[in-house]
């Protein structure tokens, strides 16, 4: 037989993203998603705290969490940390990549200059279609709002205008930071979902919740389950169980945007939508659950007569585990509302910034 050479070898793609990732989201997910797709391997770009201060404003999550966030996301071969906001050329060498990607938006930097000017001279750079529906200006809209809009059911005769038009105070002039309302597809959920099974003899671990804003907090126990057990299913609860429990206007995310947003973790395995609340012994059997876990940091304490894990509990299958990180959604949100005059003007600034881009293309 022949032993082929190094040089004859098909050589690997490399491909090159960067980004803010703050308050990573299935949309970053899903951008990271279709580069990995034009390649062989994905290295991740994530930008420092300060110079996000210096060309967008303060980020919400701290760079040591983004770094983490995206090396959790099950697409992503390499993070560089501290990556700077103006791509260049001579950095992209020095990883040996073929092509950067990027979203199809404009990012500037903060003399409005092309982030990408020397990457596209260079005939490497290539974009992918944003994910509609959602942006951390959109998540951090809701939150500013506190209002119960986004998880309402829509009028049976709503018009996919008014889906598209959700209350953001942005408007039609800016189609970045206008949100439009997320259409969930089946194609979707395939192309996150890995389609793994069990193997025989795989002790298979079961963890529940909201998994609102997906952060660090989630992807931390979610990473602790996986190492105590095989296979790691995750049961996501309804948008009506998680109101019930956490009231005012969570959750944020619909159900289709967290089952999204867990999927992409590269700790999970599979996902329950619309998981029961209690977790019983049909559930247990039917999946061939092992080990029900559930992690110390919760958003509201699980309060009442109703313990849902008794049942694990009484088998002898429930493991509570110590929460590696102290985020919730709530201190997210908590986070926002206290520099809720920065985010504001966070927003308007990043809106205006848009609307000048697509009117100064408008005369190219």
């Amino acid at each position: 037989h022949v032993v082929m050479s190094e040089s004859t070898e098909k050589k690997r793609t490399v491909i090159w993203t960067d980004g803010c990732f703050d308050m990573m989201h299935y949309g970053h997910a899903n951008a990271l998603r279709q580069a990995k797709a034009l390649g062989d391997y994905l290295i991740v770009g994530v930008h420092s705290d300060a110079d996000i201060a210096a060309n967008k404003g303060p980020p919400v999550m701290s760079e040591e969490d983004r770094y983490k966030a995206v090396a959790a996301c099950k697409w992503v071969d390499e993070v560089v940390k501290g990556a700077p906001f103006v791509t260049s050329l001579k950095m992209l060498k020095e990883y040996n990549v073929d092509i950067c990607i990027h979203g199809d938006d404009i990012i500037t930097d903060a003399n409005g200059k092309d982030c990408y000017s020397e990457i596209r001279e260079a005939g490497m750079f290539q974009t992918v279609p944003r994910t509609q529906g959602v942006s951390t200006t959109d998540l951090v809209g809701r939150m500013l709002l506190m209002t119960k809009t986004h998880h309402q059911k829509e009028s049976i005769i709503s018009s996919t205008e008014d889906l598209r038009s959700i209350h953001e105070g942005a408007d039609k002039a800016s189609p970045y930071t206008r949100t439009s309302k997320f259409v969930p597809t089946t194609r979707q959920i395939v192309q996150f979902s890995d389609g793994k099974q069990p193997k025989p003899g795989d002790k298979i671990g079961y963890i529940d919740g909201a998994f609102d804003l997906f952060h660090i907090g989630h992807i931390s126990i979610l990473e602790k389950a996986k190492q105590n057990c095989d296979f790691l299913i995750v049961g996501v609860h309804d948008d009506e169980v998680v109101n019930l429990e956490k009231g005012a206007n969570h959750p944020l995310s619909n159900l289709h945007e967290r089952v999204l947003g867990v999927l992409s973790c590269r700790y999970v395995d599979e996902v329950i939508i619309g998981a029961p609340y209690i977790v019983d012994m049909d559930l247990i059997k039917s999946q061939n659950i092992s080990v029900v876990f559930h992690g110390s940091e919760h958003d509201v304490p699980h309060e009442g007569d109703i313990d849902p894990y008794k049942a694990a509990k009484d088998a002898g299958i429930c493991c509570s585990l110590e929460s590696p990180s102290k985020i919730t959604t709530s201190v997210i949100i908590q986070r926002i509302l206290d520099n809720s005059a920065a985010f504001r003007e966070r927003n308007r600034k990043k809106q205006l910034k848009e609307i000048a881009e697509v009117e100064a293309s408008k005369k190219q």
